[in-house]
């Protein structure tokens, strides 16, 4: 899918855009991927001698991806948006550092009304840096933006 394919899916931008690509996609399962190049401005202080991808924006790439994946699911409800609601079991298992590539991957476990339940995988080189369980619950565009 190209990058403008996944801007029509969600409402993300950058620099704050945090998948570059979707590899594979279904109704229940997504894989997209992402390149860190360096020249992100959260290297800079996050730490500015050893590097590391905060763990937080990991964890926002598998929420992005889960969004691209629901947009299907979502498309015939016009002005709605899925918002995070939680995050569970969150494991940090590798670091992720510029020049990495990861790999997300997020599956569609439950859903309930308008609240969708999703497990995420992130892997570094075919080992998992990230492993989490989040749910998002649709949300009217116009009430997001108020916020």
């Amino acid at each position: 899918m190209t990058l403008s394919a996944i801007k029509a899916a969600i409402p993300h931008r950058e620099p704050f855009l945090l998948i570059d690509e979707i590899v594979e996609q279904g109704a229940e399962r997504i894989v997209c991927s992402k390149t860190f190049s360096g020249d992100e401005f959260w290297y800079q202080g996050h730490y500015p001698d050893f590097p590391l991808t905060p763990g937080v924006l990991l964890c926002e790439a598998a929420m992005q991806a889960g969004a691209v994946m629901l947009s299907p699911h979502v498309a015939h409800e016009p002005g709605v948006v899925p918002v995070a609601t939680r995050a569970n079991n969150v494991q940090f298992k590798k670091m992720v550092r510029p020049g990495d590539t990861i790999q997300i991957e997020v599956e569609l476990t439950e859903r309930l009304a308008k609240a969708f339940f999703m497990r995420a995988k992130i892997t570094v080189e075919g080992k998992v840096a990230l492993r989490f369980d989040f749910a998002c619950t649709l949300t009217a565009a116009k009430t997001v933006q108020k916020r």
